[in-house]
């Protein structure tokens, strides 16, 4: 399942690019928001199960976190490749580790130094496109967007270890959604373009796999343990570069490929010094 889910995600990155072709990257988070709600709206069951909460904070920092991180991830889509715009954000596992310290008091492993340095010294190759001959080193804004959005997953990754302990996966969905529409609202609405009929396609699919995608973490979270799903959530990342390279020309550099090598191994490396089981509900 969180195979699948991860297979999701890539897919819903793909789509976004191609319809990031004439829509704002805002619009079509906008849009995705919007059709992660219909579930939520639409059956009464989940919608009362969404506001059963006892923590509205770690909800809210979840909410405007997550939702900002996928504002910020879908601009930058629009802008450089999507495989790097997607390790960019799905390195948020880096980023989570200074947030656990200075919010949850955790204790920070003295062993997480190498991957850290590991992932921040491939997010520099990848960013600045590495050295292929008569390239400079430049860090542009879209890559800059592309680092805050994970900034932001990971103060997201954060809230969400928090809020697990005392609210229900439905609570999390809703207040993630509903705050993600209404980030994405003010960027979205101003220049709002009508899709056509092939964009509205695009954006069925950017909504569905979403939901089926963000559905299925959350089931599968109760059987795996964090190693397992940072493991196989890179997935996404790897999917999504192949889809670029295959289908919409996108072509890295030899210090981008070794970037994304140290960044994935990094972030692998995260995970498994931080990883606990999870416990069966």
């Amino acid at each position: 399942m969180v195979a699948l889910s991860a297979v999701c995600f890539a897919f819903m990155a793909f789509a976004a690019k191609l319809a990031a072709e004439r829509l704002s990257g805002s619009e079509i988070a906008f849009i995705r928001f919007v059709i992660m709600l219909l579930p939520v709206v639409a059956v009464p069951r989940l919608a009362r199960k969404a506001v059963e909460y006892q923590r509205l904070d770690l909800l809210a920092y979840r909410g405007i976190f997550g939702g900002t991180a996928v504002l910020l991830y879908f601009v930058a889509i629009a802008h450089v490749p999507v495989g790097i715009a997607t390790l960019f954000n799905y390195s948020s596992p880096i980023f989570s580790v200074p947030f656990a310290a200075f919010f949850l008091g955790e204790r920070v492993d003295r062993r997480l130094v190498f991957p850290l340095i590991a992932a921040l010294t491939g997010l520099f190759l990848v960013a600045t496109g590495g050295h292929a001959p008569g390239a400079r080193l430049e860090f542009g804004v879209w890559e800059a967007v592309g680092l805050a959005s994970s900034v932001l997953s990971g103060a997201a990754l954060t809230a969400i270890r928090a809020a697990r302990r005392t609210e229900g996966s439905w609570a999390i969905y809703g207040s993630f959604s509903l705050c993600g529409l209404l980030a994405t609202a003010p960027f979205a609405l101003p220049g709002f373009q009508a899709p056509t009929s092939r964009e509205w396609l695009l954006l069925a699919i950017i909504g569905g796999s979403s939901v089926v995608a963000q559905l299925l973490m959350t089931y599968a979270y109760r059987w795996v343990t964090n190693l397992q799903a940072g493991i196989i959530s890179q997935l996404t990342v790897v999917i999504s570069m192949l889809l670029g390279v295959l289908f919409l020309g996108d072509r890295l550099t030899p210090g981008q490929v070794l970037g994304t090598v140290l960044t994935l191994g990094g972030v692998i490396g995260v995970a498994w010094l931080q990883s606990t089981p999870r416990a069966v509900e």
